[in-house]
């Protein structure tokens, strides 16, 4: 592992593990704010739990986890997406710049906003790298690409030698036995 994904990630990760502990042990804090965004989402989502406070807790766990495996280095591609995922909701839900009416308020909250979008694009970043080794879908298109050339070579072989064994075929029918 470089050094800069050894440092990078834990550092990148810190954040979630802090917010996602502090979502699970008050989620009744957080809930009220997240509310508005919360309930839009949970009538799409069968699966997630009905009630706020519950999201949110459910929302810390996956933060906790997936930081602690993102500043582990272990599963990074998943846990920065899975990260990604609580990231957008909690930033609709706790940075709402355009409903504050006080101006230093609302410059607060767009300040962490522009930070949660930064982090969101740290976290894309992070989904894509694959750490110097190929991704799944590279290696996938390289394999398909050897397959075809082999394919072809083998055509190729089978034309070239099929003419020649067909005359000396010819031939050696032609002989008396």
């Amino acid at each position: 592992m470089s050094l800069l994904r050894m440092t990078g990630r834990p550092l990148l990760a810190s954040m979630f593990v802090a917010g996602g502990l502090n979502s699970l042990r008050a989620p009744e804090e957080v809930a009220p704010a997240a509310e508005p965004v919360v309930q839009p989402v949970t009538e799409r989502v069968s699966a997630l739990p009905d009630r706020t406070d519950q999201v949110v807790r459910l929302s810390g766990a996956v933060q906790v986890v997936g930081g602690v495996l993102l500043g582990l280095g272990r599963l990074p591609r998943l846990s920065s997406l899975a990260l990604a995922a609580t990231l957008v909701p909690t930033t609709l839900a706790g940075h709402r710049f355009w409903e504050a009416e006080d101006p230093a308020d609302r410059a607060q909250q767009r300040i962490h906003f522009l930070k949660n979008l930064s982090m969101l694009g740290g976290l894309l970043i992070a989904a894509d790298d694959t750490a110097g080794a190929p991704s799944l879908l590279w290696r996938g298109r390289h394999a398909a690409r050897e397959v075809r050339r082999e394919a072809h070579l083998v055509r190729r072989t089978a034309r070239a030698t099929a003419r020649p064994a067909a005359v000396a075929g010819g031939l050696r029918a032609k002989l008396p036995r």
